[in-house]
């Protein structure tokens, strides 16, 4: 359930998810079923607070020695203000989903991009030395930029509506990254939609999706629907097919770690993130 500040005290340690809104976050599945899968006694929920609510309640799980949190929308950037230290990749991107309490204080990282390149490696695709085009230019796309290019792609490629927003998302991988032309559709490797294109009644094509061939590997970073009209068109295609789920589970794997130093079974964190979409569907 959603809790506010007033923090429930469990047997175990706490763990939460803390954003706005948060009420329908698959986290509380995916990593309550890392903890139990691994004996930790911990309980993880979603804690769901006002931009006024948001420093009280960090203070409130300090004292309680939470075990961490993850941090999402509205509060990734204010989040930095609560860190004694930031990792590399949060301090490039100015964001952070991951808080880690520690003997000096909370340290802060993203692991948004852990989860794109663990999605692909997780189907067998590895992005080091491929060709990739980066649909969209936000947040998600930013954190995808730095992963891939850590993770030794030979070429990314950044496709947005905004040439700016654009031009601003390939600087934090100069060394790779150049705005994309409709064309690099075609001759990529892997193609990662980060726009929300195809989530609930969004129908609009953030490209053209019948560029898509057999060659190609695709992840959506949408998972609401898990299988959404660019899914089921490039597995039409013959192409490789990643919903947003795996990336969403991918990128708790990489908390999972952060916290615990353990390495969970993503199989196990997916097939409880499927069992909550299929009990709310009723």
């Amino acid at each position: 359930g959603v809790q506010t500040c007033a923090l429930p005290i469990s047997s175990g340690r706490v763990a939460c998810v803390i954003g706005n809104p948060v009420r329908h976050s698959l986290s509380p599945a995916i990593h309550n079923a890392a903890f139990a899968a691994a004996g930790i006694d911990a309980s993880y929920m979603a804690v769901e607070v006002n931009a006024d609510e948001f420093i009280p309640t960090i203070d409130a799980l300090k004292s309680l020695d939470f075990l961490g949190a993850s941090i999402t929308m509205p509060y990734k950037e204010k989040a930095f203000g609560v860190c004694s230290s930031v990792g590399d990749v949060a301090r490039r991107l100015r964001s952070l989903n991951t808080l880690v309490p520690g003997a000096d204080g909370l340290h802060g990282d993203s692991t948004d991009g852990q989860g794109c390149v663990g999605a692909l490696q997780g189907a067998g695709v590895d992005p080091a030395g491929t060709r990739v085009v980066v649909v969209g230019a936000g947040a998600t796309a930013r954190a995808c930029i730095v992963a891939l290019a850590g993770a030794g792609v030979g070429e990314i490629a950044v496709l947005n509506r905004s040439a700016a927003r654009a031009v601003e998302a390939v600087s934090l991988a100069s060394n790779v990254a150049r705005v994309a032309v409709e064309s690099d559709l075609v001759t990529c490797d892997i193609i990662i939609n980060t726009t929300p294109t195809g989530m609930g009644d969004n129908r609009e094509r953030a490209f053209d999706y019948s560029l898509i061939t057999a060659r190609h590997a695709l992840l959506d970073a949408v998972y609401q629907p898990l299988e959404t009209d660019l899914l089921a068109t490039a597995r039409r295609a013959g192409a490789v097919c990643i919903d947003g789920l795996w990336m969403l589970v991918h990128q708790a794997v990489a908390q999972q770690v952060l916290w615990t130093g353990l390495v969970p079974d993503a199989q196990v964190m997916r097939a409880a993130a499927e069992r909550e979409l299929a009990h709310r569907r009723g």
